[in-house]
This record gives C-alpha cells, sequence and structure tokens, in this order.
C-alpha cells in the first residue's frame, strides 16, 4: 500500500468523525480523486480501559472526547510517525512508505490536574494514625491557597519529567506540582532500592556541633560558633546536602533544558524556636543558636517529648519567611537558593500518612526501604538532629552526620502541569 492510499484512508477515517470531537487529522499529502477507496483495515486501534489495560477497538471513528493518542506507543509500518498537536487534537502523519499503522489511545487528564483536585476528601484532623491502604486526596492551606495531597498506599500519583519518575507529594496552593524523585524506573510502593535516590550514604552536615547546622544554609562561616538566633540562620553558607542536590538538578534539570518547567514555589526548612511550652521538652531554651538546647517548630507539631508521641498537626504554612527558600521570589520567600530544588518536610510525610512518629508503616507510597533526609530540623541537643524517614516508613530523627539517602524535591509550574497528560499509574505516568 503506497503513502497517498495511506492519507486517502486517514483522510476517510476523519470525516468520519463526529464534529463535536476536536480530534482530526492533518496530512502532508492529499489522495488524488481518480484513487480507489481503502478500508480501514489498514488501521489498528487500541483504548486504554479502566484497569490501564489495552483493548483492540473496532469502531470506524477514534475514540471520543476523553482520550488522547499515545505518541510514543503508536507505530506505523514501514515508515511514517504520528504526532497530535496539544491544543486542537489534530492527528499528524508524517508520510513515508506507511503501509498501516496501530494506534493507542490513553484516557487523557484534562487540565493536568483536575482530577486530583476534584477527588478531594476535604479536610483531616487525624495525622498519628498511620495510612496503610489508598486513602485518596485531602486538602490543606499552604502559603499560596489550598494545596491537595496525596495519602497512604496510593498508586496514582506517578510522574515522567526530565527521563526520571517522580511521586507527587502535592497540588501546591499556586497550581504548581510537588514532585520527590523516584529513579529511572518506576517503583512499587514499599520496593527497597538505591535506585530510588540520587545518593546513598550521605550526610546533611558533617559538622554538628553548633546549632547552625539544622539549616538547609546557615551562618558564620566555617566552625565558627553561632552567638545568636539571627546569626545562626543567616543563609549564606550551603550545607553539604544542599551542595549534592544543587549540583544534581544543574546537571540533570537545567543543563539538559528542563528548567523552564520548574517553577519558584517555597521550600520549608522551619527553624523557628516556639519554645518549652510549645515544644514540651523542659531542658528547650527556644535560644537556637551555638550549643543552646533548642527544639524546633516541626518537633513541637509532631510532639516530640510527649511519651506516647499522639497529637500530631502538620503544617504546609512556613512560620518564618526567612526559612522560605526561594530562587527569585522574596514576597513569600527568603530570595537565597541558587536553584529551585529541595527536600520533602516531616509535616509532608505525617500528612502522607506515616503515621505519629516512630509509627511502622510499610505501606505508605513514601516508604523506600532505605533511610532517608527530610528539610525539617528536628532538635539541638548535645549535636544536631533532622527528621528523616527509616528503613520501615518511621518517621524518625537521627544526627546530621549520619549516612542517609537523598530524594530531592522539585516544583513543576502551574503552565506545565496543565500540559500533563495520563492516569498517574506506573505504566501510564503523568506527563506532557
Amino acid at each position: 500500500m503506497n503513502s497517498k492510499k495511506m492519507s486517502r484512508i486517514l483522510l476517510m477515517m476523519s470525516i468520519m468523525i463526529n464534529v463535536t470531537l476536536v480530534i482530526g487529522i492533518n496530512l502532508s499529502k492529499s489522495p488524488k480523486d481518480d484513487e480507489k477507496p481503502i478500508t480501514s483495515e489498514a488501521i489498528a486501534m487500541y483504548v486504554e480501559g479502566e484497569n490501564g489495560e489495552y483493548s483492540q477497538s473496532n469502531e470506524k471513528t477514534f475514540p471520543k472526547e476523553g482520550y488522547i493518542l499515545n505518541v510514543e506507543k503508536s507505530t506505523c509500518r514501514n515508515g511514517g510517525s504520528l504526532t497530535q498537536d496539544a491544543s486542537t487534537k489534530a492527528i499528524s502523519l508524517s508520510v513515508g512508505n506507511a503501509e498501516s499503522c496501530t494506534l493507542y489511545f490513553d484516557k487523557e487528564v484534562l487540565g493536568g490536574i483536575d482530577s486530583i483536585i476534584a477527588s478531594s476528601k476535604g479536610t483531616r484532623t487525624n495525622f498519628d494514625d498511620p495510612a496503610t491502604t489508598d486513602e485518596g486526596v485531602f486538602e490543606m492551606e499552604d502559603d499560596y491557597g489550598t494545596s491537595y495531597y496525596y495519602r497512604g498506599a496510593v498508586t496514582n500519583n506517578y510522574v515522567k519529567f526530565a527521563g526520571y519518575y517522580w511521586r507527587i507529594i502535592r497540588v501546591n496552593g499556586d497550581g504548581s506540582l510537588r514532585i520527590i524523585y523516584d529513579g529511572t524506573q518506576a517503583y512499587a510502593n514499599g520496593t527497597s532500592s538505591t535506585g530510588r535516590f540520587i545518593k546513598t550514604g550521605q550526610a546533611y552536615n558533617s559538622s554538628y556541633n553548633d546549632t547552625k547546622y539544622v539549616g538547609w544554609m546557615y551562618g558564620p562561616v566555617g566552625t565558627t560558633a553561632s552567638t545568636s538566633k539571627t546569626q545562626a540562620q543567616t543563609n549564606t553558607v550551603d550545607s553539604e546536602i544542599k551542595e549534592v542536590v544543587d549540583a544534581w538538578y544543574k546537571t540533570n534539570i537545567e543543563d539538559a533544558g528542563y528548567g523552564n518547567a520548574v517553577s519558584d514555589t517555597l521550600f520549608c526548612n522551619d527553624r523557628s524556636t516556639p519554645g518549652k511550652e510549645a515544644t514540651g521538652w523542659n531542658d528547650d531554651t527556644g535560644l537556637g543558636y551555638g550549643t543552646q538546647k533548642t527544639a524546633y517548630g516541626a518537633y513541637a507539631r509532631m510532639k516530640g517529648a510527649i511519651s506516647d508521641y499522639t497529637g500530631a498537626t502538620p503544617t504546609f504554612k512556613c512560620p518564618e519567611r526567612n526559612d522560605a527558600f526561594t530562587v527569585k521570589d522574596t514576597r513569600k520567600g527568603n530570595g537565597a537558593l541558587t536553584y529551585p530544588i529541595g527536600l520533602i518536610t516531616a509535616d509532608e510525610i505525617v500528612a502522607a500518612g506515616s503515621g505519629k512518629m516512630y509509627t511502622l508503616n510499610e505501606n505508605y507510597y513514601l516508604d523506600r526501604g532505605l533511610y532517608y533526609w527530610t528539610l525539617s530540623p528536628f532538635t539541638f541537643q548535645s549535636v544536631a538532629t533532622i527528621f528523616n524517614v527509616d528503613t520501615n516508613g518511621r518517621l524518625l530523627d537521627n544526627y546530621m552526620a549520619y549516612g542517609g539517602a537523598v530524594a530531592p524535591v522539585i516544583n513543576l509550574s502551574a503552565n506545565y502541569v496543565k500540559t500533563l497528560r495520563g492516569t498517574g499509574t506506573m505504566t501510564n505516568p503523568y506527563q506532557a
């Protein structure tokens, strides 16, 4: 079958499409009037079902509204490639010597995040119990508006971006999408693999004898002791773990041409010091500098000093702007970052379903079978400590010279999110 005959059959199928659909065909060649009609048997169509599996369609028209062509999976025999316009949905065939085409249509998620928001179950108040099943999407206020977060053993929050797989933590209040790195392949919940991190055995900071070291950035430079909270929280020196994620971002996102898709949405390294009345720790000075015993904001919210560790109250709001790390934005953030990349917070871990501190949970989507770091300071007692997640999915703390794994977090811009299509599953992740 020559290329002109192939053009003819695609044109005929286009004519048969109901005019209410936005799918059409745009061909680079037109058939001659004296060509004989070709049967539709030269095109095989497979349509994705609710279970994510494809089944062959015997219809004479393309799938109705709510589907999109999977251009990576669709093929044409002996030449020709298929594309689909993101806005008009027109399917174009680059005609070569194509004899037949096999088309795969995926269920479309219109507007990128519309279905996530629509599935929200509202607000939640009990965070002590671990989420061991797929509890769905809930909402909580952040610094930009209403945020929608995934909770439990979810299996529909996969994203493929910049050649890597990620998991959605939440839709931010500014419409951007907060995602955590998950490797070069899609991993099932609970899978233990070093491939789910950009590095393992990494200290947050190898120095730990000053409160300043709980900072994503800190001051003063070197081993000089901090003499005030303001000085300890002066954002002039990068933590060692920040240097690691910055270098990774530059190589794999910025230099690879994906930087425009990432938003300058804040990361909260909460170094607020609410004092012993809030933290419940009698030795807490609330001073936050030098070797003064200090407990930080997330410690108070996770009730770290209470014997049975109940009453966790996570928040997506950053208490102090100096701890709200951004690149250029100085209205919501501090403008101290070089690149828009950070880590997950203890609050996001608990909201996602870890349960109260020290609760085993190997079912929710953030259990990865290895210790990995968060962005949230815990305390300074004799050493500085940071919240992390352990090999059994528990939220706990560890001193910062410990070698933990690194799973960076970025935010995809609201405009880029609108181009995402897919169902968010391992086999059909959201992607542009």
